[in-house]
């Protein structure tokens, strides 16, 4: 989720590009790629989704994998395969990774870059990223902002508004790199008193 950092200002009457969005753009484009580009990534989240829920934890990302852990909830996600581990109800979903109903917020956050005006501004915070979606975009995300370190241009937190709620994200302990792919197996034998329940295809 988290995994979305940049924002609106736009294009000139003429269709061109203004430099605020093309720097906007560009960052945005560096900060992505070290979330979820191949070498991998790493980070503590806190989220917030307004009135609806709130948790937190620590999230690993490489290319398609994914695999995060929570204090009721935990998920791995080889490319393959995604097992959701439900602590307090000791069940063991397995899920097409493509398949939105793996996550009942997943289908809330997707996302594409092409489908946003960008903008950057300064503050003390750090440099901030905005997004706004395109007229027409069909997407529930509709707006993004932004903090990054002005020095390692980590992400600090996102502000991002869904449909007609928002979403506010705290990201700590970012790390980009050395992420090895062993991290992303779901390990069967430390969950064999679970029920396992297999919701393929779905």
């Amino acid at each position: 989720m988290i995994l979305m950092i940049a924002v609106m200002m736009g294009i000139s009457a003429f269709g061109k590009v203004t430099p605020n969005e093309r720097q906007a753009r560009e960052m945005f484009d560096r900060i992505y790629q070290m979330v979820y580009g191949p070498q991998g990534s790493s980070f503590r989240y806190s989220v917030n989704i307004v009135g609806l829920y709130k948790t937190a934890g620590t999230i690993w990302y490489k290319g398609h994998k994914q695999r995060f852990v929570e204090s009721r909830y935990a998920s791995w996600n080889d490319g393959s395969r995604f097992y959701r581990v439900d602590k307090k109800e000791h069940t063991v979903e397995l899920h097409n990774p493509k398949s939105k109903k793996k996550d009942r917020f997943a289908s809330k956050f997707t996302f594409s870059p092409d489908n946003y005006y960008y903008h950057i501004a300064d503050s003390r915070e750090g440099f901030v990223i905005m997004l706004d979606a395109k007229p027409g975009v069909n997407s529930d995300i509709k707006h993004v902002k932004a903090i990054i370190d002005k020095i390692t241009r980590a992400p600090k937190s996102l502000k991002i508004k869904v449909a007609f709620f928002w979403t506010t994200v705290k990201i700590s302990n970012f790390r980009s790199g050395g992420i090895k792919d062993a991290i992303f197996n779901f390990p069967e034998s430390a969950y064999r008193g679970y029920e396992f329940i297999d919701k393929r295809p779905d």
